[in-house]
């Protein structure tokens, strides 16, 4: 596997992949209703490239395939973060959060964690700020807002 960083033409690629994996792996925390207000299918592709092309924006690719990306800004917001649902738990994540961490000079690095990522991000030394709310699309979910120190 190897990370390199986001390219323009890998955008409706990554919307694709934010689709599948919130469809599928997040299933088993969020209803179909809410798992749709969160994930329409329907991404501006235009603003998804704004922003992962003003982020620092990472791409996993295992046998020219991508499994995942993820992307922070220069606060320390770790934005997204999707692993394609065929390469769970094979250290995609892992790889592509050290990348993300280690390029920002900020003192904490804070992210919106869905219910399913949250044993992920406590692993790695995230602790929970606040449990959360949020609407989409009239819908209710439940996040969590999350922060690690790290200098």
């Amino acid at each position: 596997m190897i990370i390199r960083p986001y390219e323009p033409t890998d955008c409706e690629v990554l919307a694709n992949l934010f689709y599948l994996t919130a469809h599928t792996v997040n299933a088993k925390d969020y209803a179909k209703e809410q798992l749709n207000a969160w994930a329409t299918g329907e991404i501006d592709l235009v603003k998804w490239n704004k922003s992962f092309s003003e982020h620092y924006t990472v791409v996993a690719v295992e046998n020219d395939i991508i499994v995942g990306f993820g992307d922070i800004d220069k606060s320390g917001y770790l934005d997204r973060l999707y692993v394609h649902k065929d390469y769970q738990h094979q250290g995609v994540a892992t790889a592509i959060c050290d990348k993300l961490e280690q390029a920002v000079k900020v003192n904490k690095i804070i992210t919106h964690s869905s219910i399913t990522a949250k044993p992920f991000f406590a692993q790695r030394d995230f602790k929970i700020v606040k449990e959360q709310q949020v609407e989409r699309n009239g819908i209710v979910l439940t996040n969590y807002v999350m922060e690690k120190q790290v200098r």
